[in-house]
């Protein structure tokens, strides 16, 4: 078993991975700067654990002890073990699960490499960690290869969007295009065809879509929750796709709208 800290002070310099977990614009600095990222209840921690991502440290309500024992056995990181009430004051939040885990970040996937499937999800400046561990979660259930984010992004790695996806970002192969790397033409290259989901009256539904896609190497674009999809990508790809709405409603969240399509078009 790894060493077993109580701690019993908020100020303790041992939990500075800790701090502050709500402030996101704090948090992606810090952690950037780290190279870290935090895992969340015991079910997200056991999976990042399992896929290689080396643990610097623990923070454990004592109750979590003996359910984690199996994934703590052999480790050398430290588990600090403090009430819930401390991990609240530290975090900035009530940490309902009793379990975090601060891990080393790494890149587990290339490019190249997420672009050896036949069907990959591609994500244009999205800034919400609710939608980019939503849509990992999607792609992952629904059998896509893998996810492709560009480079201004959301963090796949972000705390709430680690939460979201239910861990299954540490399942899904993807990786982050490098800035000024042209998104379509990458994609091009691979041999996709891409289909980009946009508001557009040259727009083609879903059914439509499927039958073009048919067969093919595809690649699915969702753009920025306000902006949508840039210039760039509309008309560079090789067709857009519109879900059919109903009740005055012109579109679904970005999430929602992923799920729909990795569905639709991945039969």
């Amino acid at each position: 078993m790894p060493q077993v800290i109580e701690i019993d002070s908020a100020e303790d310099p041992r939990l500075a991975d800790y701090v502050s977990l709500r402030e996101a614009t704090l948090r992606r600095l810090l952690e950037t700067e780290r190279g870290i990222f935090i895992a969340e209840g015991a079910k997200v921690i056991r999976r990042a654990v399992a896929a290689g991502y080396p643990p610097r440290s623990f923070l454990l309500a004592r109750r979590w002890l003996a359910d984690l024992e199996d994934v703590l056995a052999g480790l050398e990181a430290p588990v600090y073990v403090v009430s819930e009430e401390l991990a609240e004051r530290v975090t900035g939040f009530h940490v309902h699960r009793g379990a975090l885990a601060s891990l080393q970040r790494s890149e587990r996937f290339t490019v190249g490499e997420v672009l050896a499937g036949r069907r990959v999800v591609v994500l244009e400046d999205l800034v919400d960690h609710t939608n980019v561990g939503a849509v990992v979660r999607n792609a992952a259930g629904l059998g896509w290869d893998g996810l492709l984010i560009s480079a201004h992004c959301a963090d796949p790695l972000y705390r709430r969007s680690i939460k979201v996806s239910m861990g299954t970002v540490f399942a899904l192969p993807w990786a982050r295009l490098s800035p000024g790397l042209d998104l379509v033409d990458t994609l091009h290259e691979a041999g996709f065809t891409v289909a980009a989901l946009a508001l557009d009256k040259r727009a083609v539904d879903l059914d439509e879509a499927g039958r073009r896609v048919r067969g093919r190497r595809l690649a699915i674009v969702l753009g920025n929750e306000g902006a949508g999809l840039s210039p760039r990508v509309l008309e560079a790809a090789d067709l857009l796709v519109t879900i059919p709405m109903a009740g005055g409603v012109d579109s679904l969240n970005v999430a929602a709208a992923s799920a729909v399509a990795c569905y639709a078009l991945g039969r």
